[in-house]
């Protein structure tokens, strides 16, 4: 260790030397928070609690992600300053009796977060239903999704567009981390509640053609029925490949082409589904190499649209620059 690794490790100490902050990591061993949140479940004011969470992102016991006017924190996802706060938080006794007050608040703070996912999807609950009866059973399209990607485990995984956050529960066994980002912050406040009881599994705003991730620092990455929202489908390809590392995974999945122009109108649906020669031009564009395709057809009862789950792999080397 360094002479400024001391220093950042002495100032870390003295970060969490200090019994308010010292309750906020252990809250947030329990999943990420937004300043309100936290604010309602220490009752403290929000200029207060942000002054603490000041010293504690500066100290690196905790991430800072900023979603449209609200903020949320977290632990840090690895690395040394993960280490730190693990060997911290597991030294506070769970039965302290403000702890115990903590975490009896914090329930309460989930109980209305979930009371407000469950208002949203009341108000969409009839488009929503119709959307998912267009197309093959879910279950089936997921099995596809699992058996594309393979066993891992996986280091991260990614899900562009998580939506209500299902992909990342359904790689949770699978992965150390998993994380989603989506543009919708109603969506990612579902997400959120059903993924309260999966510690590895987050969500953060962010955009599909922008990530925010790092070059080369996912296994595997998910893009579920999200291309047919977007502008330039072929972004969210390059993204992704620029996220992968080298021989990274991609899953897709998405409607194949029709008909249903309602789509556009009912559901804000830019394309009417990607072909299998758009998606290899896509692919082609993003240096990935297309690997199995399956394809599940429309239901026969009804109106319906086929869906496609196209596997593809990064090929590019450690270095690779991607064009946009």
């Amino acid at each position: 260790m360094t002479s400024t690794d001391l220093t950042f490790l002495v100032q870390q100490l003295r970060a969490i030397g200090e019994v308010t902050r010292a309750r906020i990591l252990a809250l947030l061993t329990h999943g990420e928070l937004s300043v309100g949140e936290l604010a309602q479940v220490l009752g403290q004011s929000q200029p207060r609690l942000s002054r603490h969470m000041k010293f504690l992102t500066a100290a690196g016991l905790v991430e800072r992600l900023p979603e449209g006017a609200w903020v949320f924190y977290r632990l840090p996802a690895d690395g040394r300053s993960r280490k730190l706060t693990d060997l911290l938080t597991a030294a506070i006794d769970p039965s302290d009796p403000m702890i115990r007050r903590d975490l009896e608040r914090l329930a309460e703070t989930r109980s209305a977060r979930l009371a407000a996912a469950q208002q949203y999807f009341s108000r969409v609950a009839e488009n929503w239903d119709a959307l998912r009866a267009l197309h093959y059973s879910e279950g089936d399209i997921e099995q596809a999704v699992l058996d594309a990607a393979g066993p891992g485990p996986f280091d991260l995984v990614v899900d562009f567009g998580t939506g209500t956050g299902r992909m990342l529960a359904l790689f949770a066994e699978r992965s150390r981390r998993a994380e989603g980002i989506d543009l919708s912050h109603q969506m990612l406040t579902v997400a959120r509640t059903n993924l309260a009881g999966l510690p590895n599994a987050s969500v953060r705003h962010g955009d599909a053609t922008a990530s925010p991730y790092p070059d080369s620092s996912a296994g595997l990455v998910i893009i579920h029925q999200v291309l047919h929202f977007l502008d330039d489908p072929a972004r969210a390809l390059i993204e992704a490949a620029r996220v992968l590392k080298p021989s990274g995974q991609l899953v897709v999945v998405d409607f194949a082409p029709h008909r249903l122009e309602h789509l556009r109108s009912d559901h804000a649906h830019r394309r009417l589904g990607v072909s299998e020669v758009e998606f290899a031009r896509w692919a082609e564009r993003a240096h990935l190499q297309v690997g199995s395709i399956r394809r599940f057809g429309a239901p026969a009862h009804g109106e319906g649209v086929a869906v496609t789950v196209w596997k593809a792999e990064s090929r590019k080397s450690s270095g690779t620059e991607l064009a946009a």
